[in-house]
């Protein structure tokens, strides 16, 4: 016998005892240590979905785990009995899922390798570092023009929409000032019949002494 056969042979052997070994120890401990279904999941007959449903677990129902083998584990409930996928028990009844594993590897590259996990960490929390952008506020619509009587937007005042005229009463004493936040298209007139105008696309704070001739406006887009 060679010296790399005999190296092969004692790895199987020394992982049997391994496995044997830790199936012995740890058996008891899974047998004591609950485990709860984090959803409603079906009991398999066999450590895959290929395998018959026989059972199923309500959410946060406990059972015992046995062992674990392949991301699957044989529990005892107070039902039928099987296997559940690993990733929906905990080890705690408020735990996500994922918390139970039980696997031998016999012959690997370093030698037999025994990896056994119950109630494992959760993955950490990754915080984005960017802080959240600003919302974006956007400007208010205008829908109107106003028209005061004196200047610097004083007075009494009436406004109109695009689309709207007025012929002042003859009485008034014409118009001070136009706030024209929404950049309307304004004829201010000195004739009711929207003749001698003048053409207006923003505020004016004042319209000076032509301001007091003003009979007729009238606002466009």
């Amino acid at each position: 016998m060679n010296r790399q056969t005999r190296k092969f042979l004692l790895n199987i052997a020394t992982g049997i005892a391994v496995a044997a070994a830790a199936a012995v120890m740890f058996l008891p401990a899974a047998q004591a240590a609950p485990g709860y279904a984090t959803t409603n999941v079906n009991v398999r007959s066999g450590p895959g979905t290929g395998y018959p449903v026989v059972a199923t677990l309500a959410r946060g129902q406990e059972v015992d785990v046995q062992r674990c083998q392949s991301g699957w584990c044989y529990v005892i409930q107070s039902g039928r009995n099987g296997w559940v996928s690993s990733s929906y028990l905990a080890a705690d009844r408020g735990g996500s899922g994922g918390g139970f594993s039980l696997d031998f590897n016999i012959g690997g590259p370093g030698g037999p390798n025994v990896s056994i996990g119950i109630g494992q960490p959760r993955p950490p929390i990754i915080v984005d570092p960017r802080p959240p952008r600003p919302p974006v506020v956007r400007p208010p619509v205008i829908y109107e023009a106003c028209f005061y009587e004196r200047s610097r937007f004083r007075g009494e005042s009436f406004c109109l929409e695009p689309g709207d005229s007025y012929r002042l009463p003859r009485w008034s004493e014409g118009i001070g000032s136009i706030e024209n936040r929404g950049e309307f298209t304004i004829d201010v007139c000195t004739s009711g019949g929207f003749r001698d105008c003048r053409t207006y696309t923003t505020s004016a704070s004042s319209l000076g002494e032509f301001g007091n001739y003003v009979e007729s406006v009238r606002v466009r887009r």
